[in-house]
């Protein structure tokens, strides 16, 4: 069945929109009947001396009479309108489909919402509520309509509206609240807020709720979405006194913590507290238990500190988070622990898990999302990872790209392959990563070199975040990951600047801190440059360990599971170089 073209029409948010809306039909019954008589979307923008806007994304049955609501009513009532209300350049763009009903529209507002809090340009973006739909007659053609749509809007203003892929690749895109949930999202979700409405009626305190999930397993939006839908309804009155969130939301990685803050900031969340969004440290050292918040959200909680460092001077962060909140959330990975100080003593962990479980609080995501493969391709990384085993590499139904270097370059180069305009704006952004095994000094320049670097031979590629930028440049750059600046494709990642992110082709250089021997991959940590993963860990009663190996594995499958469509790998190691390639045939072989 084809689809048609919606129906767009631009007119000024003002006095006069409805008449000039009905001049822009011009009579013809078709557009009369889809933008007045029938369900409609629409957005209304502001545009400021800085060219930053202003939006508010909506639906409704009645284009006219919501409108003059939003003009004369809303401003009176709601905080979040008066810089709409008094719009000096203000546009308004209606949407109508001949397909359009109230499921529909509410999911095309939704997708809308998710598409335009990833625009640059965009400083405010205004809707309290997140309004994914389930199943309805027509959700099948919500996709195909909402791409329409964009292209449509994107002919009127390329900068709000940019190309489909770029927003589809951006960092925000991947972690907004506004994204559909999975059936085993929606059913967390559920017992997420159960229990917290539960714990709040009860006036418990304290109460850990426990998210477990492997990477690419949907946990980062799950907890996107709960933190807005935990605090949209505070907006109205977002900026009166005594107004504090319902949730705060923390995380120790950098990259995340960025991506989290735009959201806030955007969202309009920052108003009902400027630190609504931090790191765990700002926030224990700023609150106290005789104070409790209501709930408090960790992501990627396996980052957090079971040990003190610099400002922290308490001995387990999340410990430390109990006694300040009713209830807090975390979603968590073992296999993702990769520093010492935040490692868990296994004993404490089981416990803790026990403890949740125990109470009804502990839910797991199984469902991996992010690695576009067959089962067997998956089942292959992991036994490769966490069994030590390299067998041979399965052929892949979904044609997930599986396949062994026999050089960096040749990796390399192969990510260059996938970096071009049209396939980025199809898939996504590729990139080249490698286990911390060459030296890096953060903020210090190498004696010899330019850069600190990843090398193979007379093969060098400078580590993250090194590259000079200009001035224009970092404006550009401001607030992207370290994936979505386009001078990181000569740049090799590390686990530090892509946990938590993903891309379409990942190239893995595994340095000499992983080898084979004896028919078994091992970890090495005298080969290592990774020093927060292989110095001693000094547990509770005194005693050193050295834990390397087991981070160096979390390593390599942080770096190992980043591919969407495909993972190409490189070994320094001579015997596990070999033992990758005999575990290849033609097909996974890059020549």
């Amino acid at each position: 069945m084809t689809i048609k073209q919606p129906i767009i029409s631009e007119v000024t948010y003002g006095d006069n929109f409805a008449a000039e809306l009905i001049n822009n039909i011009n009579n013809d019954k078709e557009k009369e009947k889809l933008l007045l008589d029938y369900p409609t979307v629409y957005i209304i923008r502001d545009k400021n001396e800085k060219e930053q806007y202003t939006v508010y994304v909506g639906e409704t049955a009645d284009i006219r009479r919501r409108t003059s609501q939003h003009l004369y009513e809303d401003p009176i009532k709601r905080n979040d309108w008066d810089q709409l209300s008094n719009a000096q350049h203000g546009r308004m763009f209606v949407i109508g489909h001949e397909h359009f009903n109230k499921s529909l529209t509410l999911d095309i507002e939704n997708q809308l919402m998710m598409y335009l809090l990833s625009v640059d340009s965009i400083k405010h973006l205004n809707n309290r509520r997140t309004n994914a739909q389930n199943a309805y007659y027509t959700v099948d053609e919500m996709q195909p309509i909402i791409s329409k749509i964009w292209r449509g809007l994107h002919r009127y203003d390329e900068k709000l509206f940019p190309l489909e892929s770029i927003i589809r690749d951006s960092a925000l895109f991947k972690a907004s609240p506004f994204h559909k949930l999975t059936d085993e999202q929606l059913n967390a979700k559920r017992i997420i807020i159960d229990k917290i409405e539960h714990a709040m009626a009860q006036s418990k305190t304290g109460q850990l709720i426990f998210v477990e999930g492997e990477a690419g397993s949907g946990k980062t939006v799950l907890l996107s979405n709960l933190f807005y839908e935990l605090n949209a309804d505070l907006l109205k009155q977002a900026g009166t006194e005594n107004v504090q969130p319902r949730s705060f939301l923390l995380i120790n990685h950098d990259q995340q913590l960025t991506v989290y803050e735009q959201i806030a900031k955007k969202l309009g969340l920052d108003r009902l507290n400027p630190n609504i969004v931090s790191k765990p440290t700002r926030f224990i050292n700023n609150h106290t238990a005789d104070k409790k918040v209501d709930i408090i959200l960790v992501d990627e909680a396996h980052l957090l500190w079971t040990q003190g460092k610099q400002s922290y001077r308490g001995k387990n962060q999340l410990r430390d988070l109990l006694k300040l909140a009713k209830v807090v959330v975390i979603v968590f990975d073992r296999h993702q622990i990769l520093t010492t100080e935040e490692y868990w003593d296994k004993k404490d962990l089981i416990e803790l898990e026990t403890n949740a479980a125990a109470a009804g609080n502990m839910i797991q995501l199984k469902d991996q999302r992010r690695i576009s493969a067959d089962q067997a391709t998956i089942d292959w990384i992991h036994s490769f990872i966490f069994n030590k085993k390299i067998t041979s590499i399965p052929a892949d139904k979904k044609h997930y790209q599986l396949m062994i270097a026999k050089s960096a370059r040749s990796v390399y180069e192969k990510i260059e392959q996938h970096t071009n305009e049209q396939e980025t704006a199809k898939s996504g952004l590729s990139r080249l990563l490698a286990t911390f095994d060459w030296k890096y000094v953060n903020k210090k320049s190498p004696s010899n070199e330019k850069y600190w670097s990843v090398s193979d031979g007379d093969w060098s590629l400078p580590w993250n975040l090194q590259i000079k930028q200009t001035a224009k440049q970092k404006r550009e750059n401001r607030g992207l990951a370290w994936a979505e600046q386009p001078q990181t494709i000569h740049e090799a990642g590390s686990t530090y600047t892509i946990q938590g992110f993903d891309l379409n082709f990942a190239g893995v250089i595994i340095g000499p801190s992983v080898k084979y021997r004896d028919g078994r991959v091992i970890f090495d940590p005298t080969a290592s440059e990774n020093k927060k993963a292989t110095r001693n860990r000094t547990l509770a009663n005194g005693k050193k360990i050295n834990v390397a190996p087991e981070l160096l594995q979390n390593e390599l499958n942080v770096l190992l599971t980043r591919g969407v469509n495909g993972l190409f790998i490189y070994a320094v190691d001579p015997q596990l170089e070999q033992a990758l390639l005999n575990a290849a045939d033609a097909e996974h072989l890059i020549d």
